[in-house]
């Protein structure tokens, strides 16, 4: 017996995938809910509490109630004391102000007071130089630095090398005890000088200090003293006298061909120039040791 053909049973879909940490559920639960709810509601009203600047309890107000105060009394008394000590402070600083004027108007009017007394002793030391010794008066002052000059002559200008530096093995001037062979030393102006004065030079000056009969050139360390004041270069060296004939005389000569191989050797920078008008000032004091009356006549 035929019947109706049956139709095929009708598949339910495929079941779905179980987790892979199913079988963790305590491990997985730990893990995204790491902080006890707890704490996070302490957390959360600690926050809202730093977010509102202000301390909650009374014990809080009151200690950020006292520090305020105390900083505000710290303040009041600095300002008062401060207040209080400004016209101390003012006072004394003005005393030291006056203190230092008066000494420097005390010290200007010394200084006068010598130059009028020095230039009374030089006129009276030319008066009786007039005396015994006729019309050398004024040129034993002017020999003498005594006196101011002016007139022809040259300026040497002699200066440190650009690039100093420290000579080695047989060098002269390091074994004459130079430690730096581009400075100019003393013993250098001291040659210098001594070739002026030879090559005819009536007077001298370096960097404005007059030479005498009894002027010394000395070091200190580095500097060159000349009667005990430093200078520093570049070192002007002004001499009176026939300016053309002095210039040569005085380059032809050992000193100034010293001074050129000082020039070629060791980049000492030097420079001579012959002038028409030099001026020179006295020296600050020129002191007469002894002294006798000259025997001869002064003619006239």
């Amino acid at each position: 017996m035929c019947g109706m053909p049956q139709q095929p049973p009708v598949r339910s879909s495929a079941p779905r995938p179980s987790r892979p940490d199913a079988s963790m559920s305590l491990l997985t639960n730990v893990m995204d809910h790491s902080l006890d709810d707890g704490y996070a509601e302490a957390a959360a009203r600690k926050q809202a509490e730093d977010a509102g600047g202000m301390p909650k309890t009374v014990r809080a107000k009151l200690g950020l109630a006292a520090g305020l105060v105390l900083a505000a009394l710290v303040v009041t008394v600095g300002a008062a004391n401060a207040r209080i000590a400004a016209p101390v402070v003012a006072k004394e600083r003005q005393e030291l102000i006056d203190r230092v004027e008066r000494e420097t108007k005390t010290a200007d009017e010394l200084e006068s007071t010598v130059d009028s007394l020095r230039a009374d002793v030089n006129a009276r030391q030319r008066e009786a130089l007039k005396k015994s010794g006729g019309d050398q008066a004024d040129l034993v002052s002017i020999l003498s630095g005594a006196t101011d000059v002016h007139g022809p002559g040259v300026k040497l200008v002699v200066n440190d090398a650009k690039e100093a530096s420290t000579g080695g093995g047989g060098n002269p001037r390091e074994t004459s005890g130079f430690s730096d062979t581009g400075r100019v030393r003393d013993r250098d102006m001291q040659r210098v000088v001594n070739g002026l004065w030879e090559s005819g030079a009536e007077a001298i000056s370096i960097n404005g200090q007059r030479l005498t009969a009894l002027s010394a050139i000395r070091a200190a360390g580095d500097a060159i003293l000349v009667d005990n004041k430093p200078l520093v270069p570049p070192y002007t060296v002004l001499a009176v006298g026939d300016g053309k004939r002095l210039s040569t005389r005085f380059q032809n000569s050992a000193d100034g061909l010293y001074l050129h191989a000082l020039q070629e050797n060791y980049g000492i920078r030097t420079g001579i120039s012959v002038e028409d008008d030099i001026r020179l000032s006295a020296a600050p004091s020129v002191i007469v040791r002894t002294a006798q009356p000259s025997t001869e006549k002064g003619t006239s």
